[in-house]
């Protein structure tokens, strides 16, 4: 069978170039007589991969020289807690910006920790748009700003980057690598890799220096960041598979323009299919024009009748999981740095015919 179209929302589409390679690799990792994922995380061989995947992840984001970079366990959803252990200090309280399903998961783990205010919520709106930051109600002694420049269910994404006067923190799980960022103008930028970097069982935090050595008393050691960095993310045995993957997704991208040509082409590609959505009377998307996301873009049928039609006529021609999520109903196409344009392309024609044949 060949390989389909997939717009899942994570785990998601990897680069077939580098799945590849890590296909050719599987059994012997460059003469050392052993796959990557049965050698020791202390040998050099796996040193060498993990020291070239920082790098490379370094140069690709521009990441200055005072911030940290640990590839950790435990997905984004231990970085809820992680945050506010290591940045709330002895004053326990933090801004919480609230635009989706995503951030509040984030704000009901940092209440276990200390008093989160929740400076501006677009929830009223049912989460399709983004509060004005001239809107936001942010506390005169909070220990951070944290927000979610793109949340993925709503397909909802923050079009400007929160000015702050103290630690901004960015669940960028969806959105790392998609377009370029300035990484000084964060504290904390943390990501699941499912969607953008690599397999399932890896998450990136980049984290500036001065933040990190003091985390609350009696919190695990596993969630210190101050230890995992004088460890080199192998105080314990590290996410190894995922972290050689990860390495070959950087590789990939560097070969492929960077983050400037993905952002091109992302842009190209969400153009493509918002384009296919509003000149149709058939598909609709809820999210305000200026708020839309780049990487998930959900749409709705004017019939939701026939939304199973939709889905089985579109897994015919190779195009899976557009299903969207249960709490919104219609489909979701997730359009990563690895979705080829000739994905959208294929997913824009479907669209049409199916809209022909039942409009």
């Amino acid at each position: 069978m060949s390989r389909v179209y997939n717009f899942s929302a994570g785990p998601a589409s990897l680069p077939e170039d580098a799945l590849k390679i890590a296909q050719n690799e599987m059994l012997d990792w460059q003469a050392t007589g052993m796959s990557v994922m049965e050698m020791s995380h202390r040998g050099k061989a796996f040193i060498s991969i993990a020291e070239k995947a920082e790098a490379d992840l370094r140069e690709l984001m521009k990441i200055p020289a005072n911030y940290k970079v640990l590839f950790l366990q435990g997905g984004a959803s231990t970085q809820f807690a992680a945050v506010p252990i290591n940045l709330m200090g002895s004053n326990r309280k933090a801004d919480y910006v609230l635009t989706g399903q995503w951030s509040k998961k984030a704000i009901a783990e940092a209440k276990r920790y200390g008093d989160i205010n929740v400076a501006a919520s677009s929830e009223d709106s049912k989460f399709t748009t983004v509060p004005a930051q001239a809107s936001w109600n942010l506390s005169k002694d909070a220990a951070y700003v944290h927000y979610t420049p793109n949340e993925t269910i709503v397909g909802v994404d923050f079009p400007f980057v929160p000015q702050v006067d103290v630690p901004l923190v960015a669940d960028m799980s969806s959105s790392i690598l998609s377009t370029e960022i300035d990484v000084s103008q964060f504290g904390i930028i943390y990501a699941g890799a499912q969607k953008n970097i690599g397999p399932a069982g890896l998450t990136i935090v980049i984290v500036r220096d001065d933040l990190i050595g003091k985390p609350l008393d009696g919190m695990p050691s596993m969630l210190d960041y101050k230890i995992m960095a004088d460890n080199d993310s192998m105080y314990n045995t590290p996410p190894t598979y995922s972290w050689y993957l990860a390495g070959l997704v950087f590789d990939w991208l560097k070969k492929n323009g960077g983050i400037s040509a993905m952002e091109t082409q992302n842009r190209r590609k969400a153009a493509k299919l918002y384009s296919a959505i509003d000149t149709s009377d058939f598909y609709s998307n809820p999210v305000d024009v200026n708020c839309r996301s780049l990487m998930n873009v959900p749409f709705i049928l004017a019939d939701a009748a026939l939304d199973e039609a939709f889905l089985k006529g579109a897994a015919k021609v190779g195009l899976e999981t557009l299903k969207g999520h249960r709490s919104v109903g219609g489909m979701r196409a997730s359009i990563y740095n690895a979705m080829p344009e000739s994905g959208v392309d294929a997913l824009v024609e479907f669209m049409k015919d199916f809209e022909k044949l039942n409009a």
